[in-house]
């Protein structure tokens, strides 16, 4: 991907990402680290070319497989909770969908682990982190119910689609003080949610956000 690719024209130019900056702002984001870092991500990658156009419209877009790419603001939004604290070290994503969450996360803790159960996505996924240069990604096939217990503890898991109810598996994986933040529930009855672990207990302190709308979190495999 050559640099007037990855910089956009017309409707994905820096002009347009400016203007998404903005509504981000408008909606209450603050954290500037992470407002810095969707200026400078090229959305319009994660995207198939027809819909490339309406990259920096805050809303979410299809990606195929029945899955989105989420609106801007959930993504800044589900990120400024994970790292409220400060910068994580490891972080796990259920969801990797087109790696857009991914990519904004890689760029602002040490360690991305993500989980993806439809592999043509997962496959596309990659090749955008190999063309980004974001070498600190680890992404595989797995069904994300379980999380990825290999790498497990980490500071913080974030997922991308809504669980009926909080996997048990996902706070097990939690490191000390570790946060969740998982959208929870069916259909438009949705919102989103915050788990933190109480020191290294077993207890965990509960957050409801705000409602939400993401695709479901399904289990098994889709090759």
């Amino acid at each position: 991907m050559n640099s007037s690719e990855l910089a956009g024209i017309g409707m994905t130019s820096q002009r347009t990402r400016e203007r998404l900056i903005q509504r981000l702002k408008d909606q209450g984001i603050t954290n500037q680290r992470i407002l810095d870092v969707f200026r400078v991500t090229p959305r319009h990658i994660f995207l198939d070319e027809a819909l490339s156009h309406r990259a920096y419209e805050d809303t979410a877009l299809p990606i195929g497989f029945s899955q989105t790419l989420s609106q801007p603001y959930i993504v800044a939004k589900m990120t400024e909770i994970l790292l409220a604290e400060g910068p994580l070290k490891k972080v796990l994503e259920i969801g990797t969908g087109s790696g857009f969450q991914a990519t904004i996360l890689a760029q602002l803790v040490d360690s991305v682990y993500s989980v993806e159960r439809i592999e043509p996505l997962l496959v596309k996924a990659k090749e955008r982190f190999r063309k980004l240069s974001l070498h600190n990604i680890t992404a595989e096939l797995s069904d994300g119910s379980f999380g990825w217990k290999k790498h497990a503890p980490y500071n913080g898991i974030i997922a991308t689609a809504a669980a009926q109810g909080v996997p048990d598996e996902l706070l097990h994986q939690l490191a000390p003080d570790g946060i969740l933040v998982i959208p929870v529930g069916v259909g438009d009855e949705q919102d989103l949610r915050v788990l933190r672990r109480v020191g290294d207990s077993s207890e965990f302190e509960e957050e409801v956000v705000e409602r939400v709308k993401f695709v479901p979190l399904l289990g098994g495999l889709s090759r």
